[in-house]
């Protein structure tokens, strides 16, 4: 089976709806952020836990990220390695551009508000922050893979195979959705 790549802003579902497909199929859910807990192994942090990004540990990484566009570049290149070997679900938001002749690609779309909505509600944060705090990171992101790879993150939706609108339909039936379609097309 080839690689299922999720893309999506933040909270849009990417990994929600990437874990329910990796299940219902019996394969493995794989993210970029996983690929940076690899990385940050590598050279000798011990990258442990969800709320691992939140030790001194993890924004020490982030930081030397940050200044070394070399990290993403070496992300994608390990996750390009294992889209290749597919059967596994990726999110990420930059492979359905790098990787465009790789994998079946969907982007997962939520409103800004929406996707707001989720994030107050799974950070358990005010939502009017979290709605400041969502607009900052799609700018960030934004400008980040823009100068990395000229790529528009949430404007260009060209590299995608399917398009689901996940505003108002649960997780599960967003998977459903794409299950559907990949038996459709044979993946």
């Amino acid at each position: 089976m080839k690689a299922i790549i999720i893309s999506g802003m933040p909270a849009a579902g990417k990994t929600t709806v990437s874990k329910i497909i990796a299940k219902r199929l019996g394969i493995a859910a794989l993210s970029a952020g996983d690929i940076l807990k690899e990385m940050a192994k590598d050279r000798g942090y011990d990258p442990e836990g969800d709320d691992w990004w939140d030790t001194s540990d993890g924004i020490k990484f982030m930081k030397e990220r940050e200044t070394n566009p070399d990290f993403d570049r070496e992300t994608d290149s390990r996750l390009l390695k294992k889209i290749r070997a597919g059967n596994i679900v990726v999110t990420s938001y930059t492979a359905p551009w790098i990787f465009k002749d790789e994998g079946f690609k969907v982007w997962l779309n939520a409103e800004s508000e929406k996707r707001a909505e989720r994030m107050a509600v799974r950070d358990n944060t005010d939502l009017k922050q979290t709605i400041k705090t969502t607009k900052i990171r799609d700018e960030e992101n934004y400008k980040l893979y823009k100068k990395l790879y000229n790529m528009e993150l949430g404007k260009d939706k060209v590299p995608f195979d399917m398009i689901v609108d996940t505003d108002n339909i649960p997780a599960a039936e967003v998977a459903e959705i794409i299950i559907r379609k990949l038996k459709e097309v044979d993946i």
